[in-house]
């Protein structure tokens, strides 16, 4: 099942009553503006969810940057925000997908199926002369039951399991589930690390950058592009995808599903949990 819709689909459908939009713009470097863009204008209907407060637990020694908010937590957000196991939810960001891909990720977690991101962002939309608005939604809290998938999400255990087996050549064996890294190149490598503080990668990951499987204008790229961008991995091997903060990963996740591998995890904690532990080693340099 295809997991993004167009900009056409989502105007073509914007007051059926089963649809519930978010809006979870977010800017790591200035966290209120985000909140402060969807005061000035969204979609209509829309109903904001905050990154920060929303949709990540509060930081504390291990868990990373971001959070995942237990099953509990995140099923209430949901129900607050007008969503039901009958509602159809479309998200949407002006990151590229990257904060709409943690929603679509959370709410697959819990099972939810009817659950999509929009192609392109707010801009295009926009854009588009499609309608904005500034008036909020009258949101009526419903109940949220999560079904919860818990193949689709790893540990730092299960992670640190993995990347034991790396070589001093910093590869897994053949057969090995294989750890895919997010970030920047540079960050991957080492070579800076902006919000971290430890630099370089989980020894036996190899780095897919997050922004290589959209496109400029933001939309995903189509399914035969992320094919031929995964094209070096094996379809019927565990994947387990990580990043900063478990957030950027998430686009890769939606990536890989859409180009045909079904069996991919999320270590949501992601690099700022695994160098919370001092005994994690730390790789640096080309895989």
């Amino acid at each position: 099942m295809e997991s993004v819709v167009s900009l056409r689909w989502l105007l073509a459908r914007l007051y059926e009553p089963d649809l519930v939009i978010v809006d979870c713009r977010f800017w790591l470097n200035d966290p209120a503006v985000g909140e402060q863009k969807y005061f000035e204008e969204h979609i209509p209907r829309a109903v904001y969810l905050d990154l920060d407060k929303d949709l990540s637990a509060p930081v504390t020694e291990h868990g990373g940057r971001h959070p995942l908010p237990d099953v509990g937590a995140m099923s209430r957000t949901f129900g607050q925000g007008g969503i039901n196991r009958d509602s159809r939810v479309v998200i949407y960001d002006d990151n590229n997908g990257m904060n709409a891909a943690r929603v679509w990720w959370m709410l697959t977690y819990l099972g939810h199926e009817n659950v999509y991101v929009l192609e392109q962002d707010f801009t295009a939309w926009k854009q588009a002369n499609y309608p904005v608005t500034q008036e909020r939604p009258v949101v009526v809290p419903t109940s949220f039951t999560a079904q919860v998938k818990p193949d689709m999400l790893v540990q730092m255990e299960d992670v640190r399991k993995v990347s034991s087996q790396a070589g001093p050549d910093d590869k897994l064996p053949a057969g090995s589930p294989i750890l895919i890294d997010s970030r920047d190149h540079r960050r991957y490598l080492g070579l800076e690390e902006p919000l971290d503080k430890k630099a370089g990668h989980i020894p036996g990951a190899i780095n897919f950058f997050w922004k290589d499987v959209v496109n400029e204008d933001g939309s995903l790229k189509s399914k035969e592009q992320l094919e031929q961008h995964f094209s070096e991995l094996d379809k019927g091997t565990e994947i387990i995808v990580y990043c900063g903060s478990g957030v950027s990963a998430c686009p890769n996740v939606l990536g890989l599903k859409q180009a045909g591998f079904n069996n991919v995890k999320l270590y949501a904690g992601s690099w700022s949990d695994w160098i919370s532990y001092e005994e994690n080693p730390v790789a640096t340099g080309e895989e």
